[in-house]
């Protein structure tokens, strides 16, 4: 095995945008997590679990603001999201704590990215 790697330039996320989401198995962690009541596990295996949904969840709200930017741009259904997608922003910031909270926080963020990108995904409400 190499000791080097490669570091791949993809500023508007192309390679992204062609990956599908790994959907199913990260709804059943996030089923799961929010189903504790009294978890006992160690601080690193709350850890493990709270990186995996962060990178989940960044890769859910790349795929909102991939769908939002081509929403027009009268479409209400852009600045819900937007408030969902700073709502992210700001609890992705925040550093990661070895609890059963913090993971339970990362599962319901990715919930609430999922059910954006559905309503995002969904066909538009006709004009009144």
């Amino acid at each position: 095995m190499s000791d080097t790697h490669t570091v791949l330039y993809d500023p508007r996320g192309l390679i992204e945008a062609e990956l599908p989401l790994d959907r199913a198995p990260h709804e059943a962690l996030v089923t799961a997590v929010l189903a504790w009541q009294n978890p006992d596990l160690e601080p690193r295996d709350y850890e493990q679990l709270a990186l995996q949904l962060t990178g989940h969840a960044r890769a859910v709200a790349a795929d909102v603001r991939r769908h939002v930017a081509a929403l027009p741009k009268n479409d209400g259904r852009g600045a819900l999201a937007d408030v969902v997608l700073r709502e992210a922003d700001g609890r992705l910031a925040a550093p990661l704590e070895g609890t059963a909270r913090c993971v339970q926080n990362r599962a319901r963020l990715v919930k609430a990215l999922y059910t954006r990108l559905d309503r995002l995904t969904e066909p538009a409400p006709a004009a009144p």
